[in-house]
């Protein structure tokens, strides 16, 4: 069995290795965390299998314009790695993804990294009780596959009817065409999500016109954002604890939005109100654009973006509004359903990604030998989202219902990333070889957090979202404080598992330390 020790040749460029204990895919927040935790433990045999031709997932993807979190920035990073170094209370594409290179070179991870090295499949072979993963530049056998893909890595396009016609320019948001100059043009937007509220106010004033296609109004908020000052850096790296005391603050305060989402329904009014004042300032003599961009559900139904620009820029002489839907595109244009066409040169989508349906789970193959896409036929379930029923030695980092409304998803990828390390350490004691979360397990833990979402703005706020799937589950959220959910992973509760015993002695192999 070989290593992935460092190489003389460009590490991610450097064979694949044959065989490893762990194979991580994705170098996105959930792989790198996953990769530092396993070197914490001493792991040296593993691979990191990126797509890509460098690390950072969604945060090296998406580069449109006006990109950055809506998590304030001490709390979106790792709690191990804090950046003292932020410019902003929230913080741009650009210094995220600067941060992710930061990590992979102060924990030496980039030895463990293959680029361009797509999972185009794996298979689980139980005779020999490993991983067979084939990619472009090869295929590897792995003990312990951990999926780090996340649920925003596939863009989701729209079906329109003619959009195969129109002559002009189309792209997504996330997969942003820098090449193709938009000064002077007409603009068609379709979305009205996370990525749109963000890109829309820095496009708006280069365009000629720009009419935003909008099916549902997202509730928008105040966007607390400010510089952080020279004097707060200068603490932040000369005295530790004041950077974890504000994160501890940002977690506190992100941790309360739970309480009128979930907990007490008489505080869902305050949030409401918040959001239809900002409307107000931000329009405050178009009373017709204003009942369009007014949600009738209840906040957080759907995610809750925040943003000073967005309606602003909506408001302008050069921006229209439609929201009757689109009937057909046209070689130079979109007819809305109200019968009205709207001349356009460039189409963006700004519509999501492939949630609900990851696609991941056409090329992950179990014990049964089917694919876990038809396992998940009848909606994604995992046992406390990281471990799959029929699928050993798996782990799936920000899996089914681990999503978050309301604070950090990091918070969630590293009490994962705990579990993983104690199921890890388990097998490394030779108490088992290969495992598979009970069925009664799974389900008990699915039944658990259905009932717990019954009741929620996520379930019963009044809306459509991409937190549902096709039967109308919320597959996607956690529906309570982030800190009873790392409660529940605390340990690997082997009891809850099947487990294959060792057949035979493995032999240690030695491995090379970076």
């Amino acid at each position: 069995m070989s290593t992935t020790a460092a190489s003389p040749q460009s590490p991610t460029a450097a064979p694949l290795p044959d065989e490893v204990r762990v194979a991580i895919v994705g170098s996105g927040f959930s792989g790198l965390g996953m990769a530092v935790g396993l070197l914490e433990d001493g792991e040296r045999n593993f691979v990191i299998l990126e797509t890509a031709d460098d690390i950072g997932g969604t945060w090296r993807d998406n580069v449109y314009p006006g990109c950055a979190c809506d998590v304030p920035s001490h709390m979106y990073s790792f709690s191990f790695a804090p950046n003292p170094d932020w410019s902003r209370s929230f913080a741009t594409q650009p210094e995220i993804w600067a941060y992710q290179q930061k990590v992979v070179e102060r924990f030496g991870l980039r030895p463990y990294v293959r680029t361009r090295a797509e999972v185009t499949s794996a298979t689980w072979h139980e005779d020999e009780q490993r991983w067979h993963v084939e990619t472009p530049r090869g295929s590897l056998r792995a003990q312990f596959l951990v999926a780090g893909t996340g649920p925003l890595c596939e863009p989701k396009y729209p079906d329109l009817p003619g959009l195969d016609t129109f002559e002009g320019t189309v792209f997504h948001s996330a997969r942003w065409r820098h090449d193709h100059d938009l000064t002077g043009e007409r603009i068609a937007v379709i979305g009205t999500g996370a990525s749109a509220i963000q890109f829309v106010p820095k496009i708006q004033p280069q365009a000629q016109s720009l009419v935003l296609f909008q099916r549902t109004p997202p509730w928008v908020l105040p966007r607390p954002d400010r510089p952080i000052t020279r004097f707060e850096r200068f603490l932040f790296r000369r005295l530790p604890f004041t950077q974890r005391l504000a994160r501890l603050g940002v977690y506190l305060t992100r941790e309360s939005f739970v309480l009128s989402f979930n907990h007490v329904g008489a505080l869902r009014g305050l949030p409401r109100q918040v959001g239809l004042a900002h409307l107000k300032r931000s329009i405050p003599h178009d009373e017709a654009l204003r009942a369009k961009l007014t949600p009738d559900y209840q906040v957080g139904c759907k995610r809750v973006l925040i943003s000073n620009d967005y309606l602003p820029a909506l408001g302008a002489p050069n921006a229209d509004v439609v929201t009757s839907g689109i009937r057909e595109v046209r070689p130079h244009s979109i007819v809305d359903h109200d019968g009205v066409e709207h001349e356009v040169d460039t189409i963006i989508h700004g519509t999501g990604f492939h949630v609900t349906d990851q696609p991941i789970a056409e090329r992950l193959r179990g014990a049964d030998g089917r694919l876990l896409a038809e396992h998940w036929q009848q909606g994604m379930e995992a046992y406390r989202g990281t471990t799959i029923e029929g699928f050993p030695n798996l782990f799936m980092l920000v899996g089914p219902n681990t999503g978050l409304g309301h604070n950090s998803i990091i918070y969630m990828i590293e009490s994962q990333v705990r579990y993983v390390r104690d199921a890890l350490r388990r097998a490394r004691q030779g108490r088992f070889a290969a495992f598979t979360p009970k069925p009664a397990a799974v389900q008990a833990d699915n039944d658990e957090v259905q009932r717990r979402l019954q009741g929620t703005v996520w379930t019963e706020g009044g809306c459509a979202s991409w937190y549902m799937d096709a039967r109308g589950r919320n597959t996607t959220l956690w529906p309570d404080f982030t800190f009873l959910y790392r409660r529940r992973v605390a340990r690997f509760d082997e009891e809850q598992y099947e487990t294959t015993p060792v057949r035979r002695r493995e032999i240690e192999r030695e491995t090379v330390g970076v």
